[in-house]
């Protein structure tokens, strides 16, 4: 399949991860022995902020090694935005010190305040220990928080990336959808995400696995979203995410297609390294 490369893409080799969450288990017994086992993990970070709104990367990276994570989808990242991250390259910098790949979605992508300084950025981001090997930022339906006088229209920020986990290729997506109360702009995003998908299923050859990763700013039982369970599968942490000191709602999501890829487990890990907890989940490709 042919991706334009529309994503900055970091490539760096893999570093060990610490082991506060143990590493999952080999795939093994009846009927799993042609399963490859891979974790995900979805996070909003918070532009690198805590619950207490104090910058603070360190206390992110710890969080995110503890997960043990093959790869993980980032909400809210900054790339040199202002200075509430202190102008840093946070997709870049997490890549590095986690040693993964790290392949860069801007939503927003706006001229530096200063002559000669890098570009102003705002997105997702992927997080990989296995190779990317394509990457695009598909345009869905967004209201601009940069435009005084938004309307609904296209614009970038639904970052895929194309692994290559153990020789099969998976497609991992990271999403935010919109906040706002008023859910017509996310009726329009989950639309444009599910076109999106399944346009990658018709054009890929044998059994399409996908990964969707994100914040979706909405509850599992929320009308808009139900169209997305008609083809993925909601991993079901059983905890709430949001906010993250005394979480009441669940808008974290990690969600897999439901013939190619199976959920063995999903927890939310206890965090209040940003605003949100993060997702993790323990999950079997099928061949």
């Amino acid at each position: 399949m042919s991706l334009r490369r529309r994503t900055v893409e970091v490539l760096l080799a893999a570093g060990l991860l610490g082991a506060a969450l143990a590493p999952p288990a080999t795939a093994a017994g009846h009927g799993q022995e042609r399963s490859v086992p891979l974790r995900v993990a979805t996070y909003n970070i918070h532009a690198g902020a805590g619950m207490d709104n104090v910058f603070d990367l360190d206390r992110q990276v710890a969080e995110l090694r503890s997960l043990h994570a093959d790869v993980i989808g980032l909400q809210e990242v900054d790339v040199h935005w202002d200075a509430r991250s202190e102008w840093r390259d946070l997709a870049g910098e997490l890549g590095r010190r986690l040693g993964m790949r790290v392949s860069f979605a801007p939503i927003y992508s706006l001229d530096p305040t200063t002559p000669g300084a890098p570009r102003r950025e705002f997105g997702v981001a992927v997080l990989s220990r296995y190779r990317v090997v394509a990457a695009e930022n598909h345009d869905i339906t967004r209201l601009s928080t940069q435009d005084p006088n938004p309307v609904p229209a296209p614009g970038p920020g639904f970052g895929e990336v194309v692994l290559r986990v153990k020789g099969l290729p998976v497609h991992v997506y990271a999403t935010h959808l919109d906040y706002r109360g008023d859910p017509s702009v996310r009726i329009a995003q989950v639309a444009d995400t599910r076109r999106i998908m399944a346009e990658d299923r018709k054009e890929e050859r044998g059994p399409v696995r996908q990964i969707l990763l994100g914040d979706f700013n909405a509850a599992p039982a929320a009308p808009e979203l139900a169209p997305l369970w008609e083809e993925l599968t909601d991993v079901e942490p059983g905890a709430p995410t949001f906010p993250a000191e005394d979480p009441v709602q669940r808008i974290d999501y990690v969600a897999v297609s439901r013939d190619t890829v199976r959920v063995r487990d999903a927890a939310v890990a206890e965090t209040l390294a940003s605003d949100h907890r993060p997702v993790v989940a323990d999950l079997l490709l099928r061949r």
